[in-house]
C-alpha cells in the first residue's frame, strides 16, 4: 500500500484546521480590541456620542461568534473522529478478508489434494483412514468458518434462532460439555460451582451454545500446551454472577486485551504475525452476553487466559 505524505495525512490536516480556525477568532477579537482602544481615545478627546461609535451590541456579536466558532470545532471533532474509526474498521476488513480467505481455501486445497491421492493410488485401509480423518478435520475447520459468518449475520439483524427460555446454567454447561465431547476430547474441562447453588436464567439455547463453542475452541486453538484445559467456575457476586472460563494456553498481551471483541480483529495481525480462525468469534460472544444482559470480558494472569461472563443475578432465582 501506498504510503501517504504526512501533510496529507487526515491527523495532521484535523490538526492544521482546528489551529487556524483558532488563530483566525483570535486576531479578529485582537483586532476588535485594538481598533476599539483606538476608537475609544477619540470619543473621549472629541466629547463624541459614545452610542454612535461604539456600538453595545457588538460584544454579543463576538460571542455568538465564538460559539459558532466552538461548534464548528466541535463538528470538525466529531467528523475526524468518525473518519478515522470509519479508517480502522476497513483496515480490520482488509485484514479479515485476507485471512478469511485463506481460512476458507486451505482446507478446500488440502481436500482436493487427499481426494487426488485416492483417485491416483491404492491406499492401505490405515491410510485412508488417515486421510479421511484429515479431511474431515478440514471439513469442520470449513464449517466452522462458515458458521461463524452465518451467526454474524442473525446476530446482527436480530434474526436469533429460537426463544429465551429458564434454564439452570450449571446443567445447561454440563449437558452441553457432555453432548459435545467429541468435539472437546484432547481438552480436559472441569465446571466448578463452590456455592452448591442453582442459577436460574433466561437464555437463547442456541445462541448460549454458540458462546460455549467460541470460547472453549479459542481455549484449545490458542494453547501449546500438553493438555489444553478449561475450568469453568461459577461465582455469585452481590447482584452479579460472574462465570469464569480460565484456560492454560499461551494468553493475550495487554494491549490486546481491549481490542479482542472487536469486530473482525485477530491477534497477531500488527505483528505480522499467521492469525488464526476468522476474527468473528469474540465479536459474537460479546454480543450474546449484550443479547443475555450480560458482558465479557478478558485477562490474561498465570500463563492462561480467563475470560468472565457477567450476568444480572438476583438471589431469588437460587
Amino acid at each position: 500500500m501506498k504510503q501517504t505524505k504526512w501533510f496529507f495525512h487526515p491527523v495532521f490536516i484535523f490538526v492544521f484546521s482546528v489551529i487556524a480556525l483558532g488563530l483566525s477568532l483570535f486576531l479578529f477579537i485582537y483586532w476588535y480590541m485594538e481598533v476599539s482602544t483606538g476608537l475609544e481615545a477619540i470619543v473621549g478627546k472629541y466629547q463624541l456620542d459614545r452610542g454612535q461609535i461604539l456600538e453595545s451590541r457588538t460584544w454579543v456579536v463576538i460571542m455568538v461568534l465564538s460559539i459558532l466558532v466552538g461548534l464548528i470545532l466541535t463538528g470538525i471533532l466529531v467528523i475526524f473522529v468518525y473518519g478515522q474509526k470509519t479508517l480502522q474498521l476497513y483496515r480490520l476488513q482488509h485484514n479479515f478478508i485476507n485471512n478469511f480467505t485463506h481460512e476458507l481455501k486451505t482446507p478446500v486445497t488440502s481436500m482436493k489434494l487427499y481426494l487426488e491421492t485416492f483417485l491416483k493410488y491404492d491406499l492401505s485401509k490405515d491410510k485412508r483412514d488417515k486421510y479421511i480423518r484429515y479431511m474431515l478435520s478440514d471439513v469442520n475447520r470449513l464449517s466452522g468458518n462458515i458458521n461463524s459468518i452465518l451467526n454474524l449475520a442473525k446476530i446482527e439483524s436480530k434474526l436469533y434462532e429460537g426463544e429465551h427460555v429458564t434454564a439452570d446454567l450449571v446443567i445447561f454447561f454440563e449437558r452441553f460439555y457432555k453432548n459435545n465431547h467429541h468435539l472437546f476430547q484432547d481438552c480436559e474441562i472441569n465446571i466448578h460451582n463452590p456455592s452448591g447453588l442453582s442459577f436460574l436464567y433466561q437464555i437463547n439455547p442456541s445462541m448460549f451454545e454458540m458462546l460455549l463453542m467460541n470460547l472453549t475452541t479459542n481455549a484449545i486453538k490458542y494453547n501449546e500446551s500438553g493438555k489444553p484445559a478449561l475450568d469453568i467456575t461459577f461465582l455469585p457476586i452481590k447482584d452479579k454472577l460472574n462465570i469464569c472460563f480460565k484456560d492454560n494456553g499461551i494468553g493475550i498481551a495487554k494491549a490486546e486485551l481491549k481490542k479482542i471483541f472487536k469486530k473482525f480483529y485477530q491477534v497477531g495481525i500488527a505483528d505480522d504475525m499467521t492469525a488464526k480462525g476468522s476474527g468473528l468469534g469474540l465479536y459474537l460472544v460479546g454480543n450474546i452476553a449484550k443479547i443475555h444482559k450480560g458482558k465479557i470480558k478478558a485477562e490474561s494472569k498465570g500463563g492462561g487466559s480467563v475470560f468472565t461472563l457477567v450476568l444480572p443475578f438476583e438471589a431469588e432465582q437460587t
